[in-house]
């Protein structure tokens, strides 16, 4: 089944998971899937991390990843070096390399999640 063109964040189910073993359960959303795009593109999330959770550090292959943070603060592990993100914060992981996000503050932190084929 093909993913509708157009949804709206605040109308969609979200999944509740553990994301790449990181700390707590996050909300999740796959929004579009390679099925859905064409080119190099293989998928769009959504992503809610409730406070104190994260999405584990972790690496990928052959792809690079794109976070665009859209509500909340948050810290970000990328590479080995630390940083802090909030909205309007876009990181850029490549391939083959190290990241993770944690949710520091005290209100959810939302965020959109892009992967392309490198």
């Amino acid at each position: 089944m093909k993913a509708p063109r157009v949804a709206n964040l605040n109308d969609l189910e979200l999944e509740s998971v553990v994301a790449h073993g990181g700390e707590g359960r996050i909300l999740f959303r796959r929004l579009f899937g390679e099925g859905d795009l064409r080119g190099s593109w293989n998928f769009v999330d959504f992503a809610v991390l409730p406070p104190g959770t994260s999405i584990g550090r972790h690496r990928h292959g052959q792809n690079e990843e794109l976070y665009l943070v859209l509500e909340g603060e948050g810290l970000m592990e990328l590479d080995g070096a630390e940083f802090p993100v909030r909205p309007g914060s876009v990181i850029l992981n490549q391939p083959h390399g190290t990241h993770g996000l944690r949710n520091t503050s005290q209100s959810v932190l939302k965020l959109f999640v892009v992967e392309v084929r490198a």
